[in-house]
């Protein structure tokens, strides 16, 4: 993360789910949607639902490509999403520092 991140409340990336979809996001080039769908232990029309968020807003894209008989859906972080995870990261450590200090 860079020095120059402005901590900013984001309430696309905040929810519990959104949040783990974008630091899962983070960390990769791209990931699955079956394997994102695995590590959050939900449903297809949750995921979807939160993909199309993060979608709507410009922080993550989807692709779709043929595998075997099925189609594959690939979810990468966007260029704004990585932004607004560093983002709402960095305020949610100013938050919690607020409660460390003494």
């Amino acid at each position: 993360m860079s020095d120059q991140v402005r901590p900013v409340f984001d309430e696309v990336v905040h929810a519990p789910n959104r949040l783990q979809i974008c630091a899962m996001l983070a960390a990769v080039e791209a990931l699955d949607f079956a394997t994102v769908r695995e590590a959050l232990a939900i449903s297809d029309s949750v995921l979807s639902k939160h993909v199309r968020v993060l979608a709507d807003a410009g922080y993550v894209h989807t692709s779709k490509t043929p595998h075997g008989s099925r189609t594959r859906t690939w979810l990468s972080l966007t260029g704004a999403g990585r932004v607004a995870l560093e983002g709402h990261l960095a305020e949610l450590r100013r938050i919690a520092a607020l409660a460390t200090t003494p």
